[in-house]
């Protein structure tokens, strides 16, 4: 948990409860809100002109949702979409600010989480930039594996359906598969009852 949900109740958060589907915010909104996961999975999307969607990540249980907008006057360049059941703990924007100004350590510990998350974005767009879909698709697994406590070989299983790592590589669905597949034969990755274990 990036923050203890006692300390963000005692600034005011609402545990809010949202059914699979369900958006939490649109992309150009304003952010109003920190968002923490309880529990369930928050997708982060976009639709671009030809409307086939570009998924950017999916946050599972103790992770913070766009919580860097929060400190900058931009919109939300992203739809957060209700991957299943989701409880998330709600604190308006100006109490997020009071907490972490009357908390410096907890506010070193965000900084610390968002440097974490743009080093590992800035490694996936690198990866995403690459030719081979190999390095995509590894970049796609590494950046999600970033997020777990355990870091030892297989102990991550991948919440993720090849569909959607092709959403977020670019790649086609059948590349994906074969990529997998690959990495399966070179022990990269194992797969038990059709679920990655990263």
């Amino acid at each position: 948990m990036l923050i203890s949900e006692e300390l963000l109740k005692s600034y005011g958060a609402t545990i809010e409860h949202y059914r699979q589907g369900d958006i939490i915010f649109n992309e150009h909104e304003k952010p109003k809100y920190y968002y923490q996961i309880l529990s369930g999975r928050v997708k982060l999307n976009h639709y671009n002109e030809e409307g086939n969607e570009l998924i950017f990540a999916i946050l599972d249980e103790g992770l913070s949702v766009c919580e860097m907008l929060l400190f900058i006057d931009q919109t939300f360049p992203v739809n957060a979409v209700v991957f299943d059941q989701v409880s998330v703990l709600r604190l308006p924007k100006v109490k997020f600010i009071e907490m972490l100004d009357d908390h410096p350590k907890v506010s070193r510990d965000v900084n610390r989480f968002l440097a974490e998350r743009l080093y590992q974005k800035y490694m996936m767009l690198e990866n995403n930039s690459s030719k081979y879909a190999n390095v995509r698709i590894k970049g796609v697994l590494d950046y999600h594996k970033s997020f777990s406590p355990e870091q030892t070989p297989f102990s991550f299983k991948v919440p993720l359906t090849r569909k959607q790592i092709a959403a977020m590589t670019g790649l086609r669905i059948e590349t994906v598969i074969r990529g997998i597949k690959k990495f399966e034969k070179e022990g990269v990755l194992r797969i038990s009852n059709g679920k990655i274990h990263f």
